[in-house]
């Protein structure tokens, strides 16, 4: 097993030592016992699939794409079809994509999470890959979500810093209780207040794993949808039962970046999605807010 494939079991909390799972850092001492659980490995690459996508800019080196929520990225064990690779290799081809992620990643440079829209960097090219990969790491990549969350944010701007580490109790979970996670930072403005709930702009200078999730949950506002992280199973409006929204209420709605050939500062907006914008004016209605409030608050995102 490679260095990298046994660092990212310990990121996924399958590593123990003495019965409590550990980060790649974690120094073991005579004596201890060290439990490594490895997974089935999936199959070597993975099927073409004829799946629309929504293709927000392309040219030879990379492309950028409007993933729909719903939709994996890369296939795993418990999802090896209906994924975005498989798309992609539809759309593109073999040839078409970057190699850097091996058989099951190609042109992967960076992921959203299942129930999260929105805009998606493909790499094309090895080349283009690689210098991506640098943007991302050096923090110069800009993204921006959109977030409906619970309750009162307090103030009409601010910054989270608190760090997200893997949960230990539950590996599905992100935490931001572990004092030993990896730095994070999300900066947000309020849109739009409504009734019991506040409508964000996020912008993300980290990519932790569920970032804006863990971090808004943390500040007892968890996004709508999101159960995981606290939000409950049905919304209500005061007495009122609103239909369920079925995805987390979360968008990737705008990337920016130095295009890795030329240089030139590329900016690339993903819409909101439909769904998103009538839950919203429902939500809106019910609160008895304005429909030009509501508008307003969308403007920049449709």
């Amino acid at each position: 097993m490679s260095r990298t494939h046994i660092q990212s079991l310990m990121e996924e909390g399958r590593v123990h030592v003495n019965g409590v799972a550990t980060k790649p850092s974690f120094r073991i001492e005579l004596g201890e016992t060290v439990v490594v659980e490895i997974p089935p490995a999936p199959l070597p690459g993975v099927e073409a699939e004829e799946i629309p996508l929504e293709i927000l800019y392309e040219d030879d080196d990379l492309a950028i794409v409007n993933k729909p929520a719903g939709m994996i990225v890369h296939p795993g064990a418990s999802v090896p079809t209906g994924t975005l690779v498989a798309a992609l290799l539809y759309r593109f081809g073999d040839s078409g994509l970057s190699t850097v992620g091996g058989p099951l990643r190609p042109g992967i440079v960076h992921r959203l999470d299942k129930d999260t829209s929105g805009a998606v960097i493909i790499a094309r090219t090895d080349t283009a890959h690689l210098k991506l990969i640098h943007e991302f790491r050096e923090r110069r990549i800009e993204k921006t979500y959109v977030a409906l969350l619970h309750g009162k944010v307090k103030g009409e701007a601010g910054s989270v810093d608190l760090p997200v580490a893997r949960d230990l109790r539950r590996r599905s979970r992100m935490t931001a209780r572990r004092r030993e996670g990896r730095e994070a930072r999300t900066d947000w403005r309020v849109r739009l207040r409504l009734d019991g709930f506040t409508f964000v702009e996020a912008n993300l200078h980290t990519g932790r794993t569920h970032q804006i999730r863990v971090h808004f949950s943390a500040l007892g506002c968890p996004v709508v949808g999101d159960t995981l992280y606290g939000a409950p199973r049905e919304e209500r409006m005061g007495m009122q039962l609103l239909p369920s929204l079925g995805r987390n209420f979360l968008h990737a709605a705008r990337i920016a970046f130095a295009h890795p050939r030329s240089g030139q500062r590329l900016e690339v907006h993903a819409v909101l999605p439909h769904d998103l914008v009538a839950y919203l004016k429902n939500l809106g209605l019910a609160a008895n807010l304005s429909p030009q409030s509501i508008d307003a608050a969308l403007k920049e995102f449709l």
